[in-house]
């Protein structure tokens, strides 16, 4: 004891120091282990997933309405961001417009690019077009092309006599029933109407002189089946890459694409045989300005027909699907319809008998109608898939390179913090006085997105919108309309079929009357 004593006051000070310090440093050690690991932990956090099953995930909780099923689940478990795994994908659901932006604006490189599809790759050869297309330098070339050449608002000034024709084809069809009292099937009437503008923006009146209006509805009908939805292929990707899995996934895929060709080849091979000497840019089609920037391009006759099957399929089914759920809804609501009656007819002159582009620019309620339209039906309810190219963080959630990316913009439209009574159709918000009026699609308002934003916001906005506008503003100004006999204003059902736009389910049959 003596002797420990005695090492204790005969070592220096100095000399105990380490040992001293050792239980502070133990100690230091480990609180900075635990942070950094509570820190990496935060940093690696996922989102939040409802309980999934082995091998299918959540493939489960899909259903028939995916759209509506995943707003459902969101609202349970990721109100912003939720995490499935549909089969063996990782798939982030964005349901929020402040998670929208995050994705579609703060990060929108990281996003800015497709999954790659197998379907896909043989419709589009490759994927080529530019919905599908991966980010790249094609993907850039090629929605530079479209922007500058195809769909730039002078160009869609250039088709407005093509319009106005189609639009008065479409009047006298109803007026030759409405002298009758019959009924008009407006889902196909809308359907032709759409269709018809489409052939003549892509190749003139090329495909109208074939009559190929029904061979375009099947056509784009298993088009939208094959590339929508959910895929086995999409969902198992290793599973679609062997065997018979494969087979049968490339055989529908390339039946599709082979009928596509069929139609195209006609019209690029009729075209390139005339070998015009001089180009009219005024009295241009999408084949002929194709045609005059291929060098230019690069393109060869696989890249022209990717292009225009993406233009005819946004052209013909969105338009017309847009059409028929604004004016279901307007028939389910007969004060807003004739509130909107009362906005055209007051705008257009005695005499005049079909409204123009120069009268819509005063018709404000026509625009918020359509808004609101597009606001509770977007006819594409997820925008086309994306995909995280890096690693990335958003709210303190990990999103890992490779997550497939789905904005629910069905869900988003009716977000119940970002809309006032957001299941109810009120085109009132839009108009002056509206809490929303100044809310537009441009994409810059992540609480209305049926076209999307950002760098894939679509590109035939100006087109599309100028179709729906000018029918729509015909079919209020020059008659009044009645449900088909038998049938209740109230038996109106919007139910929804899913694909890669959505349609309503039953057909819109209206008795017209002649307005005098």
């Amino acid at each position: 004891m003596e002797a420990v004593k005695k090492l204790i006051l005969d070592t220096p000070l100095l000399a105990w120091f380490p040992l001293l310090l050792f239980p502070f440093l133990l100690f230091a050690h480990r609180w900075l282990t635990a942070k950094t690991g509570k820190t990496q932990q935060r940093e690696h956090r996922l989102p939040p997933s409802p309980p999934a099953l082995p091998i299918i995930g959540h493939l489960h909780l899909v259903g028939f309405l995916p759209h509506v099923s995943l707003c459902g689940l969101a609202r349970k478990h990721g109100p912003d961001l939720m995490l499935l795994h549909l089969g063996a994908v990782p798939t982030l659901v964005v349901s929020s417009p402040r998670a929208a932006e995050a994705v579609l604006r703060t990060h929108d490189r990281v996003f800015a690019s497709r999954p790659r599809s197998v379907v896909a790759d043989i419709i589009l050869y490759g994927s080529c077009d530019v919905a599908f297309a991966p980010y790249g330098e094609y993907w850039r070339q090629a929605r530079k092309l479209m922007t500058t050449h195809l769909l730039s608002a002078k160009r869609v000034q250039s088709f407005r006599g093509a319009i106005t024709e189609e639009v008065s084809m479409a009047m006298a069809k109803i007026n030759e029933v409405a002298t009758t009292g019959g009924t008009v099937d407006m889902s196909e009437l809308l359907y032709s109407f759409s269709n018809n503008m489409a052939c003549r923006i892509v190749s003139g009146n090329f495909f109208l002189k074939e009559g190929q209006t029904k061979l375009f509805r099947d056509l784009i009908n298993d088009t939208s089946h094959v590339l929508g939805g959910f895929n086995l292929e999409e969902c198992f990707p290793a599973l679609a890459r062997v065997g018979v899995l494969r087979r049968a996934i490339c055989a529908k895929a390339e039946r599709v694409r082979n009928r596509w060709a069929d139609l195209l080849d006609k019209v690029i091979n009729d075209r390139v045989s005339k070998k015009k000497s001089k180009f009219d840019h005024k009295d241009a089609d999408f084949v002929d300005i194709l045609l005059s920037v291929q060098h230019e391009y690069d393109l060869t006759t696989e890249h022209m027909k990717a292009l225009l099957t993406d233009v005819f399929f946004a052209a013909i089914d969105t338009s017309s699907n847009t059409l028929e759920f604004t004016l279901a809804e307007l028939m389910r609501r007969p004060g807003l319809m004739r509130k909107l009656q009362d906005e055209v007819r007051s705008i257009i002159p005695p005499g005049q008998k079909i409204v123009t582009e120069n009268d819509i620019n005063n018709m404000a309620y026509l625009r918020a109608v359509i808004k609101e339209s597009l606001r509770l039906h977007p006819v594409s309810p997820f925008l086309a898939p994306h995909l995280a190219m890096a690693d990335c963080n958003i709210d303190g959630y990990m999103i890992s390179s490779g997550t497939r990316v789905i904005v629910n913009a069905w869900a988003i439209g009716r977000h119940l913090t970002s809309w006032e009574d957001a299941e109810e159709f009120r085109p009132e918000r839009f108009v002056e006085g509206g809490s929303d009026v100044h809310v537009n699609f441009k994409g810059n308002d992540f609480q209305f997105l049926p076209f999307g934003a950002g760098r894939r916001i679509c590109p035939g906005i100006n087109i599309g919108l100028t179709n729906i506008e000018l029918m729509l503003a015909n079919l209020i100004y020059n008659f009044d309309w009645e449900p088909s006999l038998g049938v209740e204003i109230k038996d109106i059902d919007m139910t929804e079929v899913f694909g890669l736009t959505i349609r309503r389910k039953e057909k819109l049959l209206l008795i017209p009357k002649v307005h005098m």
